[in-house]
């Protein structure tokens, strides 16, 4: 096994990919909760929710969108999850007596985790990964990092020479036009102390460093001057990989490593070049073009709160040609009470809503800006604007579709009011209301369409597949008691669980694009691979559905991108 240490490393890994090795990720986490699954999103960010339904950093999303695979609730670890272990197999009497303690039993928790979780397959392949990125989060010198730091520095004399690497990244600030070193030379000297020798250093900058700023590195820092990468800001993130292989970040991995000596089929290695020739196809310099998406949701303050969802509108819209110009707009700044105490922000929100060319609700929890959510849907339902809702986003597409087409003038969800007469969202049976970490519906979970929904614009772009996977994070579901209502009234509730009973996917049939999804589709998007509901909402704001449509038909091997005529 091949280990690559270092912070920031979907870019790193993507490059390993392309030699048609198997990549697989470790993040750690130092924090002391088990998993990110009870964070606020306004303090922490978003909560990234995995196949196996592990709640964790949002970083592990980098790496699944980079890689193209797909990582398990152990790929994230934490100190809690360490603690919870040790402290587990202290209770079962395994350490025979011996008083246990951060070194060595701490310390070889986490690099037994290390080595075990490296080799669990990730890929379609089912095959044992050939190199794994470890990205250390937190802060080097803090107190909760340093049984990690020291398990790594383990680690590396355990994995032997050519069998790890460990890459630095460090800001360059530019002070009065001048690039300044210290910071970097200051990170390195720390982290040397704590036992973490830098093989590479990569160093982040808003313009490309001078070839002197280069040597000061290199000289200060102890390494070589081809051991400095300058990694200047691009336009797009998606950009990095071609940066760092311009600067030769491959060719160090592949010394330093030894990565030749691995042996690949001629099968791996044409994947790999298939990988990056796709890349550097879809990832152009810029689109001419821009698409104006709003996103309504109740964190917007911090963007990370929806990170999934903008990389998910990111990958549509570069599918479709596009630049995504993505509109942000407090769901509170559309309700009644704005419009009293602040007008100016009521209009300008309004305004954004009315002139944007797809209205997105995503997911979110607690009945704060809810209100204004649901006034969004009815104007997209209404104007005929292409509509997205994605979990919450789903759940406030029906209660609007409740009070206005059903005439349910109360409908809410019990999440929102327990008493009301028309609860037309419940809290699902098998839910805790005690107990909040790990206890929502999560995870990868069967949506089969129903017999009927051949209409549906969204089957379509699945590629007619009759049953679907994807992920899920929540409490709450559709009040089966009103299903038959809220379908009389134009509201098809197109796709289902297992047992038929549970609401997965609704669709309007006379709308250019009006789908709401109880799962996330965000979770599954990739760089190459965007996912279907939002590509077919991106695709429906810019007027090129037909055609994303056929193509996806095509592929799926519908003659002319056609199923009976019924399409096209």
């Amino acid at each position: 096994m091949k280990f690559v240490l270092v912070s920031g490393a979907s870019s790193c890994g993507l490059l390993l990919k392309t030699l048609g090795l198997k990549v697989t990720a470790i993040k750690i986490d130092p924090y002391i909760n088990v998993d990110a699954g009870t964070m606020n999103p306004k303090e922490h960010g978003e909560c990234f929710v995995l196949h196996d339904g592990g709640e964790t950093d949002l970083d592990l999303g980098n790496y699944e969108r980079y890689l193209g695979v797909d990582l398990a609730r152990d790929n994230n670890i934490t100190t809690g999850k360490v603690y919870q272990q040790v402290i587990e197999n202290e209770r079962k009497g395994k350490y025979l007596g011996r008083t246990v303690q951060v070194v060595p039993h701490v310390i070889d928790a986490i690099i037994d985790t290390i080595n075990r979780v490296s080799r669990v397959p990730v890929d379609k392949s089912g095959e044992e990964p050939d190199v794994c990125i470890i990205e250390l989060g937190g802060t080097v010198g803090d107190i909760e990092s340093m049984p990690f730091v020291e398990a790594l520095t383990q680690l590396r004399h355990r994995a032997g020479k050519n069998n790890f690497i460990n890459i630095h990244v460090s800001y360059v600030p530019v002070v009065n036009g001048e690039q300044k070193t210290k910071p970097t030379q200051h990170a390195v000297k720390s982290v040397r102390s704590a036992g973490l020798i830098p093989d590479l250093i990569a160093c982040r900058c808003e313009k490309p460093l001078e070839q002197g700023t280069i040597n000061k590195v290199a000289s200060s820092c102890q390494v070589e001057v081809n051991q400095v990468l300058a990694v200047r800001d691009m336009p797009t993130i998606y950009q990095v990989p071609l940066l760092l292989e311009e600067q030769g970040l491959l060719r160090e991995l592949k010394e330093t490593l030894k990565l030749d000596d691995v042996k690949l089929s001629p099968a791996r290695v044409s994947q790999g070049q298939e990988v990056w020739a796709k890349w550097q196809k879809i990832v152009p310099l810029g689109y001419a073009e821009t698409v104006d998406i709003v996103l309504v949701g109740k964190y917007v303050e911090l963007h990370d709160a929806y990170l999934s969802v903008i990389k998910a509108l990111e990958h549509s819209a570069m599918r479709c040609g596009r630049k995504l110009n993505l509109i942000w707009v407090d769901s509170e700044h559309l309700e009644e009470k704005t419009q009293k105490e602040d007008p100016t922000k009521y209009h300008k929100a309004w305004h954004d809503v009315c002139v944007a060319k797809g209205i997105l609700v995503p997911g979110g929890f607690g009945h704060r800006g809810t209100e204004g959510m649901i006034r969004a849907a009815q104007w997209a339902r209404e104007q005929k604007t292409p509509f997205l809702g994605v979990c919450l986003g789903m759940q406030v597409a029906v209660i609007e579709a409740a009070r206005n087409l059903c005439e349910l003038k109360d409908a809410t969800s019990e999440e929102f009011d327990a008493n009301a007469e028309h609860r037309v969202i419940i809290f699902m049976p098998e839910g805790s209301k005690e107990k909040l970490g790990g206890t929502m519906r999560l995870g990868t979970r069967s949506t089969h369409f129903q017999p009927g929904s051949e209409f549906s614009k969204l089957r379509a772009l699945y590629g007619e597949a009759t049953t679907i996977e994807e992920r899920h994070r929540h409490r709450y579901e559709v009040n089966p008691d009103y299903i038959e209502k809220l379908e009389q009234s134009g509201l098809i509730f197109i796709g289902k669980d297992d047992s038929g009973e549970r609401m997965e996917v609704v669709e309007i049939k006379d709308h250019p694009y009006y789908v709401g999804v109880q799962y996330h589709p965000e979770y599954t998007s990739r760089v190459l691979d965007p996912s279907r509901p939002f590509l077919g909402f991106v695709a429906a704001a810019i007027g090129c559905l037909d055609q994303i449509t056929k193509e996806i038909l095509q592929d799926a091997g519908f003659a002319n991108g056609s199923i009976n005529g019924a399409h096209f």
